[in-house]
């Protein structure tokens, strides 16, 4: 059994530097005195039974190479380990060795030192799993928050009131650290991809779980329950948004809140509400759009407009209404937590194009291959969905997904598109001659039959770019296309129309959807048959595309409140 006071070496990755009677009892043993004489003069109480005098010389050049090794002194600990020189005659070099290292010892912890150096080994497991290696990253945590140890698995109260002892002992290092991280903060960035919540916010242990013998979801963390929830969703465009949403809420818990999703109070989800509106730190939440698992996708590429809160906050509430339901949770956090903006006293502005705008960007679209660099075949594919989208009203996920086939003849010369919409509703939708014109010339410049009904059924109506004809564009590229169309036609219209061409840098395909039905309502088409071509499931949704009768109303009072003469 070792003496407690040499057991707790063994536990302290800091290793106190040896006293005086320790030094001279190696001393003399590098002099030449035997290890027995040299302990029981020096030592008499270091050694206890069984233990060997050679064992507690050992243990003191242990100690010491270990300090010179924390302290990265390859070369000191080298003084003590050599073994092609007799002890005797390294008494010079060891005594220089002996007093560098207490020099070396008895400096002040710098923040860039590794935690290591000043730390207790059972702490040093604990912190470095957390990814804190060094004092400046310690320092981020400790002299900021209250309980800031009690998330990290393997740090109880002794052990954090031991690193607060280091803190409370030499304070510049708080400073330093300050100094350290106002310098470097602008640059770094989190990777939230390698984000790993530990044990205690996975919510496996959430302290608003209700009892595991009553739930109906075979789950045990957050996470996994999150994915039971989007497991309902089949519709991908749906399923997208839910998710982006959820995870946005179970980082923030993680990362801001320091707990599990179902540790979340009410008072959390008013505080979320408060962050969506402007998620801060700005460097950290915000960045450019990326793949979600790129190293440099972030949860935010711009403040969400409060609509957007809006809905967040309503997907939020149906989710723990969902958790709520199978027994996951006891109760809903986000329960009549609601944000301004669903409803707005501005007037609403509709995202279509007018009938000069739209002239004028069928006039760009014309040119693209010959004045604006496009491929041709890129050209020929973008006025073909400028017009067949037109013509239809289609959502962009609808185009995307539709096939040749898809085209149905009937028999007093209509033409449809049948197609599974929103909901995952079958549905089918006119395609008007504007729209098969455009589907034959685009046939022909793919090299294909004019008549779709002598075409491969399988063949997508808006190809990728690919040699493979076969394979739709994505949604993101289709996107992405028209994004930069808008923003092309923009740029040629800012001299002459700045207010429309602000406008139509942020127009997005759904515009085309928007225009479609603007323009059928401009032109006399019926309010129900444009309902139903859009497959609203409420026609006050048709309704906002009505302009006639607000310029009517207009008119007729403004006659009746002409000004004075």
């Amino acid at each position: 059994m070792k003496h407690s006071s040499e057991a707790n070496d063994y536990e302290y990755g800091y290793v106190p530097f040896p006293d005086y009677a320790c030094l001279a009892a190696l001393r003399s043993w590098y002099e030449g005195l035997p290890a027995r004489a040299a302990v029981d003069r020096y030592l008499p109480y270091k050694r206890v039974h069984a233990q060997s005098s050679r064992g507690v010389i050992g243990r003191i050049r242990r100690r010491l190479v270990d300090i010179a090794e924390l302290n990265g002194r390859g070369d000191l600990a080298a003084a003590f380990t050599d073994r092609t020189t007799h002890r005797t005659h390294t008494g010079i070099s060891i005594g220089r060795a002996i007093e560098a290292l207490r020099k070396l010892h008895g400096r002040e912890p710098q923040i860039t030192d590794d935690i290591g150096v000043w730390l207790p080994q059972r702490a040093i497991r604990a912190l470095k799993s957390q990814g804190i290696t060094t004092l400046a990253e310690l320092t981020l945590r400790v002299p900021r928050r209250r309980l800031w140890w009690i998330d990290i698995d393997g740090i109880g109260v002794a052990s954090a009131r031991k690193i607060e002892a280091l803190f409370l002992c030499h304070p510049s290092l708080t400073e330093s650290a300050r100094r350290l991280v106002e310098r470097s903060e602008p640059s770094r960035r989190v990777v939230w991809r390698h984000i790993v919540p530990t044990r205690s916010r996975d919510g496996s242990r959430g302290k608003y779980r209700a009892p595991k013998a009553r739930c109906l979801l075979n789950v045990t963390t957050d996470r996994q329950a999150i994915e039971a929830w989007l497991a309902l969703h089949e519709t991908g465009t749906t399923a997208r948004a839910y998710r982006k949403e959820a995870e946005r809420l179970l980082l923030w818990a993680n990362l801001e809140r320091k707990r599990a999703l179902s540790s979340l109070n009410t008072s959390d989800a008013i505080a979320y509400r408060t962050f969506l509106r402007s998620p801060e730190p700005r460097a950290q939440w915000m960045g450019p759009r990326r793949c979600r698992l790129s190293d440099e996708w972030s949860p935010f590429f711009c403040r969400l407009r409060p609509s957007s809160v809006a809905y967040a906050l309503s997907i939020l509430s149906a989710m723990f209404r969902w958790f709520v339901a199978q027994q996951y949770v006891v109760a809903n956090p986000f329960a009549g937590v609601t944000a301004a903006g669903g409803r707005s006293t501005q007037p609403t502005q509709l995202r279509s194009l007018q009938d000069d705008e739209w002239r004028f960007a069928k006039q760009i679209a014309n040119e693209l291959s010959a004045q604006h660099g496009w491929s041709v075949e890129a050209a020929q594919r973008l006025c073909f969905i400028l017009d067949f989208e037109l013509a239809t009203g289609l959502r962009a996920s609808e185009l995307i997904h539709a096939r040749i086939g898809d085209i149905v003849f009937g028999d007093a010369a209509d033409v449809w598109l049948r197609l599974i919409g929103k909901g995952r509703r079958a549905a089918r939708v006119a395609v008007p001659p504007l729209a098969m014109q455009a589907l034959q010339t685009y046939l022909r410049q793919r090299r294909l039959p004019a008549d779709p009904r002598r075409c491969n059924r399988s063949l997508p109506l808006v190809p990728a770019l690919s040699p493979d004809d076969s394979v739709s564009v994505s949604g993101t590229r289709l996107r992405a296309v028209l994004k930069r169309f808008f923003r092309l036609v923009a740029e040629q219209m800012r001299a002459t129309d700045s207010a429309a061409a602000h406008k139509l840098a942020g127009a997005s395909p759904h515009w085309l959807r928007h225009t479609h039905a603007t323009r059928a309502l401009a032109r006399g088409v019926e309010l129900r048959s444009v309902r139903d071509n859009l497959r609203h499931a409420s026609i006050a949704t048709t309704s906002q595309y009505v302009h006639g009768d607000e310029l009517l109303r207009m008119q007729q009072l403004s006659v009746a409140f002409a000004a004075e003469p």
